[in-house]
Formats: C-alpha cells, structure tokens, sequence
C-alpha cells in the first residue's frame, strides 16, 4: 500500500488548517525575529500562515498566505537540486551528508574538518554548493539559473529576489566571508568567494508567500515530479536524496527534534519561512518570522507538529491506516491497552488465572511474563495483547 490509498478528505483537511491558524493567532510565545538582518529586524511577528498543496493541485491555505517574506535557506534546497543535476554524486566530494549538531553558521566543526563542510544545508555547505553552480555560469546567469528554476518547479513568475535583503546581507556577513575564505583555503571553494558570496545571499534573498513556497516543494513530494506521475525535474533517486537530508539536517542543530516531533523532511530559514513536504500526500509552506533559540521558525515548528499529527502525515507512520488512530482498533498492538496477566482488568481477574510460578525456567506452557510473575492464563500470548488465551473467560 503507498501513502497516496488513505488521502486525508479535504473538508476535513481544511478544517485541520485552520483550527491550527486559529490556535497559533492565540500563541504568546511566538519567538524573535532575525534582528542581525535589518529588512526581516522589522517584521511584524504576529503574522503567521500555512498552506498545504495536494495531488491534484487542490490548494488549502489559512493565516497571512498572501504576504510574501524572505525565504532565507529555504532556497539552499532549490540550490542542491540544481548542483546534484549539474554535477551528479561528484557534488559529495565538496559537501558532506552528515548533521553538524552545530549552529547552521559555526566555523568550529569546519576547521576541525579541515574545510568540509558537514552537510548542504548550514550555511558552509550551502556557500559550497553554490560554488559548484558558478563553476559553469558567470554571477549573473547562475542567479537567473536559480530563479528560473524556482519559478518553474511553483509554477509561478511572479517570483523575484528582494535586492534590499541582498544587499544588508552583503554588508553584514562577516562571519559567512570568514567562512568562505577558510573553504577557499582548503579548495572547496574554487572561485572567487566574493562572486560566490554574491550568489548566496542573493538567493537566500527571494521572496515567496506560502501559497508559492507549498507549489515549489511538490518536486519533492512526490518522487521528482510535478504531480504524480506527471512532468518529472528531477529523478526519484534525487528526490529522495534531497528530502533525507531535509530531514537528518533541515533544521541545523535542532533537526533531531524536528524529526521527533514532526516526522517530515523540512527546511527552515531565518525569514520564519519552513517548507516541508508529506510524501506522496502533500507539499507544505509555513511562515511565522518569529524564530526559536535555533533560528527555526517557533510557531512554524509547532504548527507542523500539529498537521503532522492531526493527518497522520509523518514518514514514521504506519502506512496501512494514515490519518486514524490505528492502534486503537488492532488487537495486539504494544501499549494499546494496559491489561493484566490474563488481559483483562484486575478488579474483574477470572478466579482461574492466578501465578504458577515466578520463575523463567520453571514455565512449562506459562509464557506471559509481567512483573516478575509468569501467568497460566497466557500461554504463548504477551500480556501486553489485547488477545486472551482459550482458558480466559470472556474470550
């Protein structure tokens, strides 16, 4: 069975998103905004949005999804999409695929590796790949490169770079010049860092609104293409690559409790931004610039865990009942219920179903072990099943 038998019904769906909307307009602990980034320091932080895009395009939105805001890293995805197409698995050799456990702009585990950066997505990874793009374009094409890709996996021209975030990103990145120039020491970065810093922050600087944001991430969720088994961009394999890392280092070194919480490759940026995708479900844009300790949107993340759980979304899900409470309705299921030895409660134990022995090797065909007390009633069944052996009554 694939993800896509058991769709969650839109009216349902759109109920979903909205009562999550409406419970975050109601959040007070909403985050900081990027305060070192002058245009996204003045952001309102009470704004939030979330939309989802399914299958066959139905688009469900709710919050400020019309409101555009700077997608920051978001962008490295489209950037790592672009250089695996251009360079193939030669791209490994100047990136890593590991989580860094570190801030997305720690020059620490750079130097220690000696110029590697650990994965595409912190900001020395990110820096890297887009070295690789350059090798094949002047400053200028590479950037239309970019944006042309990104228009096109949305489906939308209305997508531009924001030149005045550019532009404060520019005259404020020292520690991402401190980390290019220790690369280009170390040859991983080959061209000139300026050409490439100018680069990065430009495509960290395009803006989008959810709605656009949610269209562009439909690439991922579903194997590479557009739709289900529509107009493919990438191939299945690379897709798949792409959203193993959006999920092991999305969200720098809060990525494990992304993926504990929530279950959905995701990437994060510091604009409030958060693009995140339900394989063979869904595409997701959220947006709420106020940011947690790590610089992940913190209403973004806590909205995501919601629709993970209300839809049964996560990767981590069982795929034979997603979107319901499975274990509720299946016997046998560790922890569905908390019976006793014999199954059943211990105000209602059946006289019969009393401790033969205490001890593993005396067991006989007593094989329910709980507590220390090996029960006859169980036999060959855990007591941790909900089903009951022949001798329980009630059976």
């Amino acid at each position: 069975m694939t993800m896509t038998d058991t769709p969650v019904p839109v009216p349902r769906l759109e109920r979903i998103v909205s009562e999550i909307a409406q419970e975050m307009a109601e959040a007070t602990d909403r985050g900081r905004v990027a305060d070192y980034i002058a245009p996204l320091a003045r952001i309102d932080p009470g704004q939030f949005a979330l939309s989802v895009v399914l299958p066959d395009g139905t688009q469900i939105s709710a919050g400020d999804a019309d409101t555009r805001f700077s997608i920051q890293s978001v962008s490295k995805v489209f950037t790592l999409a672009l250089a695996l197409g251009k360079m193939g698995e030669q791209l490994w050799s100047r990136v890593g695929r590991e989580p860094s456990g570190d801030p997305f702009n720690s020059i620490v585990q750079l130097e220690y590796e000696r110029g590697l950066p650990r994965n595409p997505f912190i900001n020395a990874g990110a820096i890297a790949v887009t070295d690789s793009i350059l090798s094949a374009y002047a400053p200028k094409e590479a950037l239309g490169q970019i944006l042309q890709f990104v228009r096109f996996v949305a489906g939308d021209e209305d997508i531009a770079m924001d030149p005045t975030v550019a532009r404060s990103e520019l005259e404020t990145g020292f520690r991402n010049n401190a980390l290019a120039n220790f690369m280009r020491e170390f040859g991983t970065i080959e061209g000139p860092v300026e050409q490439t810093l100018g680069v990065y922050f430009h495509h960290c600087a395009i803006s989008m609104t959810t709605e656009q944001l949610a269209k562009s991430a439909r690439f991922l969720a579903y194997d590479g293409c557009l739709r289900p088994r529509g107009s493919r961009v990438i191939s299945a394999r690379m897709a798949r690559q792409i959203n193993t890392l959006m999920l092991t280092c999305g969200h720098y070194d809060r990525s494990g409790e992304f993926a504990f919480r929530v279950g959905l490759p995701g990437k994060s940026g510091v604009g409030g931004g958060i693009m995140a995708v339900a394989p063979g479900q869904a595409a997701i844009g959220c947006w709420s610039p106020g940011l947690n300790r790590s610089g992940n949107s913190e209403l973004g993340s806590r909205a995501l865990e919601r629709l993970a759980e209300r839809t049964g979304w996560s990767v981590f899900a069982p795929r034979w009942d997603r979107g319901a409470d499975a274990c509720a309705n299946r016997a046998g299921l560790l922890f569905a219920r908390k019976p006793d030895q014999c199954g059943r409660t211990k105000n209602k134990r059946p006289a019969r179903c009393r401790p033969k022995s205490n001890s593993p090797a005396d067991n006989r065909s007593f094989h329910g072990w709980k507590s220390g007390i090996w029960c006859a009633c169980f036999k060959a069944v855990p007591w941790w099943t909900t089903f009951r052996c022949a001798s329980c009554p009630g059976r």
